[in-house]
């Protein structure tokens, strides 16, 4: 029977369920390396922590995982310094972007960042340029851009293609969906 090796399956099936929990761990890490910045990284003194590392453990997400957060939020790895940045942005339809990150080299995120606005028809915009309509919260934007059908793709691949990023921790958006 070629082309039906049980290994290969079991390899494809084992690969995509580790990017899966791959990606999981990521986000999850970075909820605790915030939860530890704001709160301190003692885990029965901050509430939020805790809730940040039972979320991990019922993930099973490997203990050394989670220490290595809590010591990369509490800035005691040495060599590592977790810098926060903020950065915004015009994507497609004219949809104003607000991009809070966690990262550890600026000049490597802006590059990442540039790179999609770049290829889903954005830019990334100088310090100040949208932040005002993001003033009052950033939850509730002073206007909505509502979006037609052809830019809602381009506007949900540029939003897609940013959430996979490790170093973003939030992002807003005005746009109307």
């Amino acid at each position: 029977m070629s082309g039906h090796s049980k290994w290969s399956t079991i390899k494809r099936k084992k690969g995509a369920l580790d990017a899966q929990r791959g990606k999981v761990f990521s986000k999850l890490a970075r909820e605790i390396i915030i939860a530890t910045r704001e709160g301190g990284d003692d885990i029965s003194a901050n509430p939020t922590l805790r809730t940040f590392v039972d979320k991990a453990r019922e993930q099973n997400m490997p203990k050394e995982n989670i220490e290595r957060a809590i010591k990369r939020g509490a800035g005691k790895l040495e060599g590592v310094q977790i810098v926060e940045s903020q950065y915004e942005g015009y994507g497609p339809g004219g949809v104003a972007f607000l991009i809070n990150c966690l990262t550890d080299n600026k000049n490597r995120t802006v590059s990442e960042i540039r790179n999609i606005f770049t290829k889903n028809g954005g830019s990334l915009a100088e310090a100040g340029a949208v932040s005002y309509i993001f003033a009052k919260s950033p939850d509730r934007p002073v206007f909505r851009v509502p979006l037609e059908d052809k830019t809602k793709y381009h506007f949900e691949s540029l939003l897609d293609q940013l959430e996979e990023l490790d170093d973003i921790v939030v992002i807003y958006h005005n746009a109307q969906i």
